[in-house]
């Protein structure tokens, strides 16, 4: 497994941006994506979006499709998720996570074998 620490949440009106950073403690060969999933109060986790470290291929939940927009610096072992035009509903815990599964079903969070601490996401009204 591999450390995650993730940063940038916080306080946010609605309309207004927030972008979180996952830094992983090391690289290795055997991650294939990276992604960034959110649990709301009383809600199971979700995917929020998710990027294969190598090729660009990337998915987003259809919630935050053309609001948010994750990327990734390979040289830093960063991903990161920049998200615009923030909803209440966007209010959550956000998890970075890493995955070494190479097959499909990578939104899946089954496929995630390391996890972040978390950060919080709040959306004002």
């Amino acid at each position: 497994q591999v450390q995650l620490v993730e940063s940038g949440g916080g306080l946010v009106q609605a309309g207004g941006s927030l972008r979180l950073s996952c830094a992983a403690s090391r690289r290795t060969i055997s991650i294939y994506t990276m992604g960034w999933f959110r649990q709301a109060p009383g809600k199971e986790r979700d995917i929020v979006a998710a990027s294969r470290w190598s090729g660009g291929a990337t998915y987003y939940a259809d919630s935050v499709q053309g609001r948010f927009t994750i990327s990734r610096d390979n040289a830093k072992n960063t991903v990161y998720l920049q998200m615009n035009s923030l909803k209440p509903e966007d209010t959550a815990v956000y998890y970075c996570a890493a995955s070494t599964w190479a097959g499909s079903g990578w939104h899946l969070q089954t496929r995630y074998d390391s996890w972040g601490q978390g950060t919080q996401v709040t959306v004002s009204s």
